[in-house]
């Protein structure tokens, strides 16, 4: 059975809860050859405007940085043994401003949720102004939440605007 929404309100419970028991994530990014490439990294969460945002503290590699200015379409996808699943269906861009880096900064110092981030002085030793430290801006546009349990399924997309 599938569950749909339009208020991501109806799952963020769900989602965060799962995103704490999971924490990291695999993000999928696809090369002009549109092969897919996997990796495990740590996103955090908030929420915007009753919108969901991720942000992805990462190294700004010649890979992630080819394949995201190719296709901005991204997955990151969380599963634990319990079978419950997260399945963000995204687009991710590079946040190069100041203002971006210090706010995924202290989402990540800070939890988003709660109970997931870390301190990333422990990467970048020169903070937020580190030129290491880079950010990805994350923006869903379907998300999909699988319990294990029944796999009964609830998939939250935003009502389209014109």
């Amino acid at each position: 059975m599938t569950t749909r929404t339009s208020d991501f309100a109806d799952l963020q419970d769900t989602f965060n809860s799962y995103i704490r028991d999971i924490k990291y994530a695999t993000m999928i990014t696809v090369d002009s050859r549109h092969r897919p490439r996997a990796r495990v990294l740590l996103p955090v969460w908030e929420v915007v405007d009753g919108q969901p945002v991720g942000w992805l503290a990462a190294y700004k590699t010649p890979i992630k940085t080819a394949h995201l200015a190719n296709n901005p379409h991204t997955m990151y996808s969380y599963w634990n043994p319990r079978q419950n699943a997260v399945f963000v269906d995204s687009t991710s861009a590079w946040a190069d401003d100041e203002e971006s880096k210090l706010h995924a900064w202290n989402v990540y110092v800070g939890g988003g949720p709660r109970g997931v981030g870390y301190d990333p002085i422990h990467y970048w030793r020169g903070g937020p102004e580190d030129p290491e430290y880079a950010v990805i801006r994350i923006t869903p546009w379907r998300i999909q939440l699988v319990r294990g349990t029944d796999l009964h399924s609830t998939i939250w997309q935003p009502e389209k605007t014109s």
